[in-house]
């Protein structure tokens, strides 16, 4: 068989095209808007691939020069348009006005490419929050069924069907996702075999519950100091990127109470209302909604969101001892990053990327069983 070929959308560090990658499949474009994103996938892609640092409703920079005069055979196009403006957690915060974000639309630009290159099959890939989201009153599930029905392809009727908890595949995250599997009317004639092919494939190919200590269990340890010069922790480790952000004495006193807690068994913090009192007794503010979450050294870890940059409170580092938020290495191990991928860009930009991606893990699946599926 030749090699097969997808193209990356929205391509943020690659995790959606790493997978792919160790699948077999070739991954010649990847097209993706921040520059420190694109780096990242510089540093992690073969020389042969093309990376375009470009906005994907600029067609006229990159369509014609690019995509369309290619030789290769694309047989697939994989992405996810950015996931904030359909976050039920954005959509609640009324002051972000996230139902009149332009980038409700930007599936339109994925599928502009759909139309004109055709290949065999797309992943389309976002949060939860798209099967309710209603843009300037548009109904966005019937939207995207009628576009894509318009440029040729088929995907699953229901799809309240095509939810995936990635921590049922081997990710240490509980992390869920919509994930659309489309396939081209003009080359296969059975569409909707194929479709439910695929999405029983997928079913059978669930893993065995990865939980934070396997995925970060072995990191050295890095425990905090007298606070100076914005350093609050000492750091003794040969790992990239697995140094911890500044926190003050007042946080790391929190953090410890509220992992000893877990820890000894007690669980006097369980509740949200015991959560709220905690901030309230240490910040002397009131708080309508609960600020940590400890991750348990025995589950998977709750969502690595996007905007961990701003803070980790939720994201809590379950040894009592090193009172800290996690860092960008463990973040990666969560996502099932390798330790030798390289991020570029600052910390927020590390933290970006890793929220917005793909766990390399639950792609490589995806990737598997479209083969079987479909070649």
């Amino acid at each position: 068989m030749n090699k097969l070929n997808v193209i990356d959308l929205f391509a943020g560090c690659g995790g959606l095209s790493l997978g792919f990658r160790k699948a077999g499949f070739q991954v010649p474009i990847h097209l993706e808007i921040n520059e420190n994103f694109c780096k990242t996938l510089v540093e992690n892609s073969s020389p042969e691939e093309i990376i375009i640092n470009e906005d994907i409703t600029k067609y006229e920079n990159y369509l014609n020069n690019v995509i369309l005069k290619k030789t290769t055979k694309i047989n697939g196009i994989i992405g996810g348009p950015p996931c904030q403006a359909y976050s039920i957690a954005g959509r609640n915060k009324e002051e972000n006005n996230m139902s009149e974000d332009p980038r409700n639309f930007l599936f339109e630009s994925f599928n502009f490419l759909l139309k004109n290159i055709q290949p065999d099959f797309f992943i389309f890939e976002n949060v939860l929050g798209m099967l309710s989201a209603k843009p300037y009153g548009i109904d966005l599930i019937s939207e995207l069924t009628k576009s894509f029905n318009e440029s040729g392809y088929a995907i699953n009727t229901n799809l309240k069907d095509c939810v995936f908890d990635m921590s049922e595949y081997g990710v240490p995250q509980k992390r869920k996702r919509v994930i659309i599997f489309g396939v081209n009317k003009n080359l296969y004639s059975n569409t909707k075999n194929k479709i439910d092919s695929f999405y029983s494939e997928m079913r059978k190919e669930k893993k065995q519950i990865k939980t934070v200590k396997d995925a970060i269990g072995d990191l050295p340890k890095i425990k905090p100091i007298k606070s100076i010069n914005r350093i609050s922790h000492k750091v003794e480790s040969s790992f990239s990127e697995h140094e911890p952000r500044f926190h003050n004495e007042r946080d790391i006193k929190i953090f410890q109470i509220l992992a000893e807690d877990i820890e000894s068994g007690k669980n006097e913090f369980k509740s949200i209302e015991s959560l709220k009192k905690i901030y309230e007794k240490y910040t002397s503010k009131s708080s309508s909604v609960h600020k940590y979450n400890v991750l348990n050294w025995d589950k998977p870890s709750n969502t690595i969101p996007a905007h961990l940059h701003k803070d980790g409170l939720r994201h809590i580092h379950p040894d009592p001892t090193q009172g800290r938020s996690i860092t960008v290495r463990e973040a990666a191990r969560l996502m099932t990053f390798p330790d030798d991928y390289v991020f570029k860009g600052s910390r927020t930009d590390k933290f970006k990327m890793l929220g917005n991606a793909v766990p390399p893990n639950f792609s490589v699946i995806l990737a598997k069983v479209i083969k079987k599926v479909l070649y």
